[in-house]
């Protein structure tokens, strides 16, 4: 059965745009809690979790790093201490050879290029090993406090289904998103994002019926 929808079949961009701050509104009501779910203590924690959570949930990469922040504290210590000890911390993520790497060589560059201090630019973030603009945006949104778009699975469907971009690469996604949302709120509506498409809006079989937002959805059923 088919959700009545207020949006129409052709919406002008400042419709779209409108629509979206209602989404924002009715998102953040529904989601008071939303925030990184990735549990970190400084920008080092939150660029190992994150590259650590590529294909594995945030429940899993927490029991991880409940353990693997207790010895590893610096960029150094990734980037010097043997890597099969980093492996067997985090194994259970999945891809760890990869992942281990990834954090290895990423930490040597902080090392040897920024003091042993993860850097607050999307420039500098970028040249890491293993961080791409989605990792990035989540440091520096959450730790630097500057707003950034977040472009994970759940943002790229839950964009789509809203209508608010037609695009599939993660880039051509968040300038369509940046476009629509106010600067402000880039952090944390990409947060709301993860929280909805985890609740209502799921991958399967999304439950319209008790979205709150469905209304303002062309894809409602």
């Amino acid at each position: 059965m088919k959700t009545k929808s207020a949006v129409p079949s052709r919406e002008s961009f400042a419709a779209r745009r409108k629509r979206a701050l209602e989404v924002y509104e009715r998102l953040v009501a529904t989601y008071p809690e939303a925030k990184c779910s990735l549990d970190h203590r400084n920008p080092l924690e939150l660029m190992v979790a994150t590259i650590l959570s590529a294909q594995c949930t945030d429940a899993r990469v927490n029991i991880v790093t409940k353990t693997l922040f207790k010895e590893f504290k610096t960029a150094r210590d990734y980037a010097e201490k043997p890597r099969e000890i980093l492996e067997k911390h985090i194994q259970s993520c999945g891809f760890y050879r990869q992942k281990a790497k990834h954090i290895a060589n990423a930490c040597k560059v902080i090392v040897d290029t920024h003091g042993g201090k993860v850097p607050g630019t999307i420039g500098e973030l970028t040249k890491l090993d293993g961080v791409g603009r989605k990792t990035a945006n989540v440091i520096l949104g959450t730790c630097f406090d500057t707003p950034g778009v977040v472009v994970d699975t759940h943002c790229k469907r839950l964009a789509n289904r809203l209508g608010f971009t037609k695009q599939q690469d993660p880039t051509k996604i968040e300038h369509d998103l940046m476009k629509l949302w106010p600067r402000e709120v880039w952090s944390l509506f990409s947060h709301l994002m993860v929280f909805h498409g985890r609740g209502a809006c799921v991958a399967r079989t999304p439950r319209c019926g008790e979205c709150p937002v469905s209304g303002l959805c062309p894809s409602a059923r």
